[in-house]
């Protein structure tokens, strides 16, 4: 997959392609069913397959004080991206120009203009331009009279849950990364750098990585069971685990940690890149009285992590990796769901 983060002189392979626009945080089923309706047309024109995006989201452009909300890295969505099948991905920086241009200009400028796209596929909801001004009807019309084809995704269900980010976020903030799973397709996982803590937990028999949480949506803080992919050095692998996100009352931190105890591993991870995989929910996080009550808390959190990752909901294969030809199901319209 080819990857620009400028606009300007695009050679002309890249030109001409089917775009499936939208910002894509999660790369949900919902986005896969976007990517997917572009996919299909891509191959009926026999026109490369583009993915269109901004960094960063708009919303932390607009507000950036707010507490962040982002279920994946740019790193990540990229590789989600190129998993499924495209051909090249464009990444807009979402700056002050940008935000500024006018619907129609952006339309002119960029889909036309640069992009020279033949079709573009988005979603029901996508908002565009100066004050959000553009909307799917807008596109549709500058569509019929440039003479590039449009297509509009309408929302999609399962079991009465819409496939949107906001959905994924609520069900993370309350705890819920199985039925965030669900809407994705994959686990909600956490990419960062192992880095040194003050390995208090190898003094009580529970040596942990600690992993930079980075600009990620806090989730409900408590101890999870995971599932740790290290991808580089000695012990590149896969393995599961017990984690506790949190601040760690009992020794009066303020600051968030993702601390990560691997099961029946030993080794130093220190400066590896990993992701973890957020698998269940175990119990929020609490202030213990001493580390005797916390060491014995710790093995009943490993115990019951070793349970939840050994049932089916937590097998290893339960999400195949999906393509540009992979099916969005079980699915429906949602009409009238925002």
């Amino acid at each position: 997959m080819k990857l620009f983060r400028h606009l300007d002189h695009l050679p002309p392979d890249v030109t001409g392609s089917v775009v499936a626009w939208g910002n894509f945080d999660g790369f949900h089923k919902g986005h896969q069913a976007v990517v997917g309706r572009a996919a299909a047309i891509a191959d009926q024109l026999g026109a490369p397959l583009a993915v269109m995006t901004t960094e960063p989201h708009p919303s932390q452009f607009f507000r950036p004080d707010t507490p962040s909300f982002r279920l994946m890295s740019l790193r990540s969505k990229a590789q989600a991206i190129e998993a499924f099948g495209a051909d090249v991905l464009f990444v807009l920086s979402f700056d002050s120009a940008l935000a500024g241009t006018p619907a129609e200009a952006f339309v002119r400028q960029v889909l036309i203009g640069q992009l020279q796209a033949r079709h573009v596929v988005t979603g029901w909801d996508q908002r565009f331009g100066k004050g959000r001004g553009g909307d799917a009807d807008l596109l549709r019309r500058m569509g019929a009279e440039a003479g590039f084809g449009v297509s509009v995704v309408e929302p999609l269900r399962t079991g009465g849950d819409v496939y949107s980010s906001s959905r994924v976020r609520e069900h993370l903030r309350q705890g819920e990364p199985q039925r965030a799973a669900a809407l994705m397709g994959h686990w909600w996982r956490i990419e960062g750098r192992v880095e040194q803590g003050d390995q208090r937990g190898r003094t009580i028999g529970f040596p942990t990585a600690n992993v930079s949480w980075g600009d990620y949506l806090e989730p409900l803080l408590g101890v999870y069971a995971v599932r740790m992919h290290v991808e580089d050095g000695p012990r590149a692998g896969v393995y599961d685990g017990v984690a506790n996100l949190g601040r760690r009352p009992t020794f009066g931190k303020t600051a968030i940690s993702f601390e990560v105890h691997l099961f029946d591993f030993d080794g130093d991870l220190y400066g590896a890149h990993a992701g973890v995989d957020m698998i269940d929910f175990i119990r929020p996080e609490r202030k213990f009285d001493g580390l005797a009550a916390l060491t014995a808390q710790i093995a009943l959190d490993s115990a019951q992590a070793r349970r939840l990752l050994a049932e089916p909901a937590a097998a290893r294969d339960r999400f195949p990796p999906v393509t540009r030809h992979s099916p969005v199901e079980p699915a429906s319209t949602a009409p009238g769901l925002a």
